[in-house]
C-alpha cells in the first residue's frame, strides 16, 4: 500500500496562519513557528479582553450614574438603595443611558429614590 502524505492539508493550513498573521512585524508573519505562537497569544487576548470589556463597561455605568445621582444630592450607594426599596427595577446600562441623554426622567427616579429611602 502507499505511503499517504499530508502536504496538502499541512500547507493549508500554514498559508491560514500565515494570511491571519499579515501586518506583524518581521518574522511574526513571515516564519510559520513564530507566527502561529503571535496568532495563539493574540487568541487568548482577544478571549480575555472580551470579558474585560463587560467589566469595564459596568464600571463606566456605575460612574456615570454616581456623577449625575451626586448632582441630585444622593450617592450612588444610597440611590441604588433607595430604587431597590422602591421596587424599580431598571438596570445601570440604562440607567447610565438616562443620567446622560435624559436627565430630567433622571432626576424623578432620583426623587423617588430619595422618598423610599426616608420611607
Amino acid at each position: 500500500m502507499a505511503r499517504t502524505k499530508n502536504s496538502v492539508a499541512t500547507r493549508t493550513r500554514r498559508k491560514k496562519v500565515l494570511k491571519a498573521s499579515a501586518g506583524r512585524h518581521a518574522g511574526r508573519h513571515r516564519l510559520y513557528k513564530t507566527a502561529h505562537e503571535a496568532e495563539m497569544h493574540a487568541g487568548d487576548y482577544a478571549y480575555i479582553g472580551r470579558r474585560l470589556r463587560k467589566r469595564q463597561m459596568r464600571r463606566l455605568w456605575i460612574m456615570r450614574i454616581n456623577a449625575a445621582s451626586r448632582q441630585h444630592g444622593l450617592p450612588y450607594g444610597q440611590l441604588m438603595n433607595g430604587l431597590r426599596r422602591a421596587g424599580i427595577e431598571i438596570d445601570r446600562k440604562q440607567l447610565a443611558e438616562m443620567a446622560v441623554n435624559d436627565p430630567a426622567a433622571f432626576g424623578k427616579i432620583v426623587e423617588s429614590a430619595r422618598t423610599a429611602i426616608a420611607a
